[in-house]
């Protein structure tokens, strides 16, 4: 099949190129329109019971969360002084003026509720409502009223405060990000690839992946939410996927051509080998990456549309316009010499060596590689997870501070209180004060709101002392939960939301597990025709992965190396999310490099060399590309780090450490050291099993 792409390719060369270079670019149009259609939220598990209770407040009783969250500062006086009062009101009634604002509510305008003021009588809440664009009028309120207002000072924060303050900041640090990772990342791929050509052919594979890619991400927002953040990943995976095909198609032309053989024979030979490695690894970076979609939040749903279909459209650009511009120029891929060892490596160089050296001890040289896993590792026992909150942002952020305010001010969190919702319970006094005097004596209950009637519907607000999306309010939503409740009951709000979102991570995972190692097993089976390799692969990305979030550990949560990444707030724990992304992101990278080097060792095995020979040779000739890939694209994530976002920081750091971690002391000394502990034994297969396998 492979053998046949080749030569259709190389015979209509320019035809294929004009095509798909029109493909893309039409792609790339109608993709566009994705922009406007794309989510900023998706952590709710919709599904749950919080979301029912959401709809239930929303649809009888017209319950909406506040878009800003004020903290009016009064100053020296007390917030009942009559001068005071005056601002306050004025203030309110600006603020009830700004379009797209449908109601206001503060401890003035509701006659002075006890609830609504500072612990130290010197500042008060004001709630701002809105029907829709969350984001958009929190950042108008933001920039019109928080500072000095007359006598007062407001500090701003709530929902779409923070949503617009998180989305605006990650923007800006991706673009700065973005204007340091791709000149830098230009200037080492001349120097990996050795000329100025060839150095560009990641970016044929890159940005038709991307493209395309926007396509299919438009296509999903015609029947579902995709997070705006799902084109990070698509151009973060992009780059990086064009880098890691374009080095090893790139690297295997040029060895066929020196080799003595004709354009088209050398274009043929590439797709035969190389591209059948390409798709290989593709399809362990799709199965690894479409397990995101089975999650319930939309959040990583949407990194799974993203993932599936950049990783489609890299393969296809490395299948078909890269080997049609190889054939185009033929020779003149190595025009504009950088370093001419990058265009013709050593066929027995370190990387033979370095597998020679670590096959003559190869029992020492495990048990300091598992150590040093070991070390790494250590710290996950610390892990914690959590969610997005203000406190993701630089303390310096106004809607940080705006956060802090209402932790160290008040008695509790007005602005996301717990809801209880029990529907018909009008009628059932009793039993209900019962019920709420046990809430009451749960740990972390501040007070409750006294009880809003609707009809036969009953709506109670239990304010706590914790903030709402913490591993703290978690263990109080579930102790509310585990009191037996009048009938038909829903515990709703921010924490309960936050709770339901991890239940639903929780309960995914193992399903999301199984099927990533499942598929990546059997398709390394096919790929390599053994029953060995697959499970080794499996359990050293394992460790890789289990080393990867010690380090985060570490670096996150207990707050080590902020001369390296930064200064962030130390929360004691992880944001869900990002940590799963990340992990999967990692593991299908990890894929990518695995099949890299197994390719040029089963190359070899096939070819007659013995098993420590086949592992020196492709180590040789594939340990260069892993390392160069690695490097690169550690280079585009690590760029990351300079944002001020702390969940961004931890993706950026999670993936490079991981890259740089595997293409080194995972496949340059664990897998040549099992190789040869192994023997000829990692070639092993059943018989029956032997007529599904591409070395059948």
């Amino acid at each position: 099949m492979f053998e046949r792409l080749g030569h259709f390719v190389v015979r209509g060369s320019k035809k294929v190129l004009i095509v798909y270079t029109l493909t893309i670019l039409v792609a790339g149009g109608i993709g566009s329109l994705a922009f406007g259609k794309l989510d900023s939220g998706g952590y709710s598990d919709l599904s749950s019971e919080s979301a029912q209770a959401s709809t239930y407040l929303t649809e009888k009783f017209g319950v909406v969360e506040p878009v800003a969250v004020l903290v009016v500062d009064t100053g020296d006086k007390p917030v009942d002084d009559p001068e005071i009062s005056q601002a306050a009101i004025t203030l309110e009634k600006k603020l009830a003026q700004v379009p797209g604002v449908s109601k206001t509510l503060s401890f003035w305008s509701t006659g002075g509720a006890p609830s609504m003021k500072a612990t130290d009588d010197k500042a008060a809440f004001l709630f701002v409502y809105a029907d829709s664009e969350f984001g958009k009028i929190g950042a108008q309120i933001q920039e019109e009223f928080d500072g000095k207002n007359g006598a007062l000072t407001v500090y701003a924060s709530g929902a779409g405060v923070i949503i617009h303050a998180i989305n605006s900041k990650i923007e800006k640090d991706l673009l700065l990000a973005e204007s340091i990772a791709i000149p830098l990342t230009f200037l080492l791929l001349a120097f990996v690839f050795g000329a100025l050509v060839a150095s560009a052919m990641p970016l044929v594979i890159g940005v038709s992946a991307i493209l395309g890619a926007f396509l299919i991400i438009y296509i999903f927002t015609l029947f579902t939410n995709v997070s705006i953040f799902a084109l990070n990943l698509i151009t973060g995976l992009g780059l990086g996927l064009g880098i890691d095909y374009a080095l090893l198609m790139v690297n295997r032309f040029r060895e066929e051509l020196h080799a003595g053989k004709s354009v088209e024979d050398s274009v043929v030979a590439t797709v035969n080998s190389a591209g059948k490695t390409v798709f290989y690894s593709g399809l362990t970076v799709f199965v690894t990456l479409s397990a995101l979609i089975f999650f319930p939040l939309d959040f990583l749903k949407s990194f799974g549309y993203a993932g599936v279909s950049v990783i489609s459209l890299a393969v296809l650009g490395a299948l078909i316009p890269l080997p049609a511009i190889m054939a185009l120029l033929g020779h003149k891929i190595d025009k504009g010499i950088v370093r001419k060892a990058g265009i013709t490596p050593k066929e027995d160089g370190r990387w033979a060596h370095t597998a020679r050296n670590v096959m003559r001890r190869p029992v020492p040289v495990v048990i300091a590689s598992l150590l040093v896993l070991g070390v790494l590792s250590a710290p996950i026992v610390n892990i914690a997870f959590a969610q997005v909150d203000s406190r993701v942002l630089p303390k310096s952020d106004p809607a940080a501070i705006g956060a802090a305010k209402i932790i160290e001010r008040f008695d509790g969190f007005e602005g996301s209180p717990i809801e209880v919702v029990i529907p018909n319970g009008a009628g059932s006094e009793e039993q209900v004060s019962a019920y709420l005097a046990q809430v009451l004596k749960v740990d972390g209950i501040a007070r409750i709101a006294p009880t809003e009637t609707y009809g036969n519907d009953l709506r109670i607000q239990v304010i706590t002392s914790k903030a709402s999306r913490t591993l703290a309010a978690e263990k109080i939503i579930e102790d509310i939960r585990d009191i037996p409740r009048p009938e038909g009951t829903l515990i709703g709000g921010a924490a309960a939301d936050f709770t339901d979102s991890q239940n639903g991570i929780a309960r995914t995972l193992p399903l999301a597990l199984g099927w990533i190692a499942l598929w990546v097993m059997i398709l390394i089976f096919i790929f390599t025709g053994s029953i060995i390799l697959p499970i080794k692969a499996v359990l050293l990305n394992g460790l890789s992965l289990v080393a990867t979030l010690g380090a985060i550990t570490w670096v996150f949560i207990d707050g080590h190396m902020k001369w390296l990444v930064g200064d962030f707030t130390v929360t004691g724990a992880l944001d869900t999310g990002t940590v799963i992304l990340v992990a999967v992101v990692v593991f299908g990278l990890s894929m990518d490099y695995e099949l890299f080097l197994l390719s040029r060792i089963r190359e070899e095995h096939m070819a007659g060399k013995s098993n420590i020979e086949s592992v020196a040779v492709g180590l040789q000739r594939s340990a260069r590309i892993i390392t160069a890939a690695a490097l690169l694209l550690a280079v585009v994530f690590a760029a990351f780090m300079i944002s001020g976002v702390t969940s961004i920081k931890m993706m950026g750091f999670g993936v490079s450490f991981a890259v740089l971690l595997d293409a080194t002391l995972i496949r340059a000394l664990l897998v040549p050291a099992l190789m040869r502990l192994f023997g000829e034994n990692n070639w092993w297969a059943p018989k029956p099993l032997r007529r599904f396998t591409i070395t059948h």
